[in-house]
């Protein structure tokens, strides 16, 4: 079983904090970026928009009377995590400006140390969550792939977990100034 550690990332151009897995050599946080895009993006121009991502893993715990309970620990830089555990993505936007944020979408890219876990992705008032299976070139409600059967006939059919590569949220309504969104989703580790 390999161990993984995790490494404390930050960026000047939003306020993101992030806990990232390293797979190989490098932290994963190279993998999380892909030619130029950010960690976690607003993707259109908006307002002063800051962006917190925070990590946590679960943790889970048994009662002497048998009974588990689940808890939710903040990682950093000393956490050590192994497949099958849990992190838990947690998503804040913030409108620092001076204006309603308008047409929005946050864009949050799965690491290729993580599955992200079906259904596991948290609804916004305003917002629909759309995923990427093909590195964030297009975003689609239910992502498919097509499959050949023994018999040489193609369908299409639910997309795998394994095969997200990114979440994304799509609002619809403003954010006005001075106030916070927030959502969120679940992965595994592999």
């Amino acid at each position: 079983m390999m161990k993984k550690r995790l490494f404390a990332a930050g960026f000047a151009v939003v306020t993101a904090a992030l806990t990232v897995i390293p797979v190989g050599d490098k932290p994963a946080i190279a993998q999380l970026i892909d030619a130029g895009s950010t960690l976690a993006q607003n993707v259109l121009q908006q307002p002063k928009i800051n962006l917190n991502l925070v990590a946590d893993i679960q943790q889970r715990q048994k009662s002497a009377q048998g009974k588990e309970t689940i808890s939710w620990k903040t990682l950093d830089s000393k956490t050590v995590v192994k497949p099958g555990d849990v992190v838990r993505f947690t998503l804040t936007g913030k409108n620092e400006g001076t204006r309603a944020a308008k047409k929005m979408a946050f864009t949050q890219p799965i690491s290729r140390g993580l599955t992200y876990q079906l259904n596991s992705a948290i609804p916004v008032k305003g917002a629909n969550v759309t995923y990427s299976i093909d590195q964030g070139k297009t975003f689609v409600a239910n992502p498919t792939v097509k499959v050949t059967l023994a018999n040489g006939k193609v369908e299409e059919r639910p997309a795998p977990a394994e095969a997200y590569t990114h979440v994304r949220w799509n609002f619809s309504q403003e954010l006005e100034p001075s106030t916070s969104v927030q959502t969120g989703y679940l992965t595994k580790v592999r």
